[in-house]
């Protein structure tokens, strides 16, 4: 007789329960922030933030008060009752502000021009390592970094280069920043060299590899390069209180320095009617010296990004 033996059946495992909720590991097995961190981080920033908006809404607010509501906030007004464009229409009547405008631009695209045109050519002459001098022109190039000329040496080959009095003396001493050009040549040097080396084999030079290949390439350090020397530029007042005697060629920001700083007036002695206040012009003044790189930023922000960080990832 058989004994048939009966397998208890095989009790399967319940699956376990999918977790509710949002997962509680993020990308890279970081927790994600708690709410107080949250709130705290968004009070620290709504805070710098105030801290950069405030000031500049002030100044532009009280560009557009009038005397009386400038004299009842003590000097600076947040909110303006009645704006008012006289102080602008004042500033450019006197013709002091719009020459000094003119003479800023002017001196901000030739003086830009200029250094992005030395910068990439000696940028890319070092970026060539079987370049003729190319050591001891990278060890003079990074030794602009650590040594800087003196106010009286700079002012007396100025002087025996004939360049008082004259715009160039604004823009060739300062025409080459070391930094700038090392910038310049990490982002050649990390362009491909096959496109240089086919070029070659075509019968380019040195000169049209640069123009037809490089140059294409390198918009975006050029953007940046560009901004912090049109920046430079339009911001230097120190060099044109040295080398500038004559007041009808001072740029904009030696004339901010003198109607700001030194409560000059600009309001015309012909005038019938009552001057806006001091204070509005003075602000005017400094939204006038703002404007424009406030217009020209976005237009390269795009590139900005990547034109910073060329350099700083060494793979």
């Amino acid at each position: 007789m058989s004994t048939t033996i009966v397998r208890p059946e095989a009790r399967s495992t319940p699956a376990p329960r999918a977790r509710r909720g949002r997962n509680r590991v993020l990308v890279g097995g970081m927790p994600p922030p708690s709410i107080a961190s949250r709130v705290l981080k968004a009070v620290v920033l709504t805070v710098l933030c105030a801290f950069v908006v405030v000031p500049f809404v002030s100044v532009v607010s009280t560009s557009l008060a009038d005397q009386a509501q400038v004299s009842q906030a003590g000097g600076f007004v947040l909110f303006p009752e009645n704006p008012s464009l006289r102080a602008y229409e004042s500033i450019f009547q006197g013709g002091v502000v719009t020459r000094a405008l003119v003479v800023s631009l002017l001196i901000t695209v030739v003086g830009t021009a200029v250094s992005l045109l030395c910068t990439a050519t000696l940028a890319y002459a070092l970026s060539r390592p079987d370049s003729f001098g190319h050591k001891p022109m990278l060890l003079t190039v990074l030794a602009t970094l650590l040594f800087a000329p003196g106010i009286i040496p700079m002012y007396l080959v100025v002087q025996q280069l004939g360049l008082l009095d004259s715009y160039w003396s604004l823009i060739l001493p300062v025409a080459v920043n070391g930094f700038n050009v090392i910038v310049m040549r990490a982002f050649f040097m990390g362009l491909p060299r096959e496109l240089m080396e086919a070029a070659r084999i075509d019968g380019a030079g040195e000169i049209a590899i640069l123009r037809m290949v490089v140059l294409p390439l390198s918009k975006a350090v050029f953007a940046v390069i560009g901004l912090f020397y049109a920046v430079s530029y339009w911001n230097a007042f120190f060099h044109a209180l040295l080398y500038l005697n004559d007041p009808t060629m001072w740029p904009l920001q030696l004339v901010v320095r003198t109607y700001v700083i030194q409560n000059a007036t600009l309001s015309d002695p012909l005038q019938t009617t009552a001057p806006p206040p001091t204070e509005s012009i003075q602000m005017a003044i400094l939204v006038i010296s703002i404007v424009p790189i406030l217009i020209v930023y976005p237009f390269l922000q795009k590139h900005f990004a990547k034109g910073v960080l060329t350099g700083a990832v060494k793979s």
